[in-house]
């Protein structure tokens, strides 16, 4: 075997380790609020989110473009395959940091940050225009989106079921949570398994095993399972944080929630907007809880979260910046 393919053996095992800690870590972002509210259990509701990343991950083609093409600019050979590799280190490490923490940081923002410091520790070239335009941008609207969407969604769900009796529409919307749920699920694999896919291309083009931005069939069956696989692991902590310690959410809310966080997903997925899961949804649970009244959010743990949001990016790109000046000395 050579170098060269060992290099990219390697590489490709690492993204599919991040693969399978964004799957645990990213999983409350698709169940919390139905695991919560008791509209499905546990096991159940971590099945169905498997099943639906899976599913989402082959309409994520645009996302995965844009991590692939539109962040670093990288030549073929060696020294770009280490980058990519301190990259994926990068992300892991933060989002194992977080994972313990029980923060719901965001993946997505830990990959593109050890991308960005990586590929600066090595003096080669970051598209700052990709990097704002389709990073930044979107990281910034995206959670504000959300809060407005949630508190539109759930204000309309107010108004509409007015004078219905709160026990069946608590009973109706915890079914409708099933669908709410299965869409956020979705929407995680059109984002989170389209980024990983993007990685792998990125590093197989680099590696002169792959050439243009189509994503080969196995690289999505592969980056899909794993990520379900990882899902289906479960990410208690980070569940806990926003199912439960943000707002107490009723099953009304927990649909609104969802349904506001599926929709902002799909839409920047269109775009080809590699927007983060975690933010979004958080988001909305936010703005879903602000129809109850302001002081009902737990404003103190929010801070917390949007702590933690804007470390991730500098945070994994310090740590893939070491781990590359580590691994060049190595290799």
């Amino acid at each position: 075997m050579s170098a060269d393919l060992i290099g990219i053996v390697v590489v490709i095992a690492v993204a599919m380790g991040f693969n399978y800690t964004n799957g645990f870590h990213d999983a409350a972002n698709a169940i919390a609020t139905s695991v919560s509210t008791r509209a499905l259990t546990p096991r159940a509701a971590l099945a169905m989110a498997a099943v639906m990343n899976l599913a989402g991950s082959f309409f994520g083609a645009s996302v995965a473009k844009t991590v692939g093409q539109g962040i670093i600019d990288l030549p073929d050979g060696k020294d770009s395959l280490v980058i990519v590799f301190a990259a994926l280190i990068g992300a892991i490490a933060w989002n194992l940091i977080t994972w313990w923490f029980g923060l719901p940081s965001s993946s997505s923002h830990a990959l593109i940050g050890g991308m960005v410091g990586a590929t600066l520790a090595a003096a080669h070239t970051v598209l700052w225009d990709g990097v704002l335009n389709k990073i930044v941008v979107p990281m910034i609207v995206s959670p504000i989106v959300g809060i407005i969407l949630g508190y539109l969604v759930m204000t309309g769900i107010l108004w509409l079921f007015r004078k219905a009796h709160p026990g069946r529409v608590s009973r109706g919307f915890r079914l409708a949570q099933t669908l709410s749920a299965a869409a956020m699920a979705f929407g995680h694999g059109m984002q989170d398994a389209a980024k990983i896919m993007g990685i792998v291309v990125l590093a197989l083009n680099v590696g002169d095993f792959h050439e243009g931005d189509t994503i080969p069939l196995w690289v999505y069956f592969l980056t899909a399972g794993v990520l379900a696989a990882g899902t289906y692991a479960g990410g208690w902590r980070i569940m806990r944080t926003l199912g439960r310690r943000i707002i107490e959410l009723d099953p009304p809310r927990g649909f609104a929630a969802e349904s506001a966080a599926a929709t902002v997903l799909y839409v920047a997925a269109n775009f080809g907007l590699p927007i983060s899961t975690t933010h979004t949804i958080t988001s909305t649970i936010m703005g879903v809880g602000a129809t109850k009244r302001i002081s009902a959010v737990r404003w103190g743990v929010a801070g917390n979260i949007v702590g933690a949001w804007i470390f991730t990016f500098p945070g994994a790109g310090i740590i893939a910046a070491l781990t590359f000046f580590i691994s060049d000395l190595i290799v």
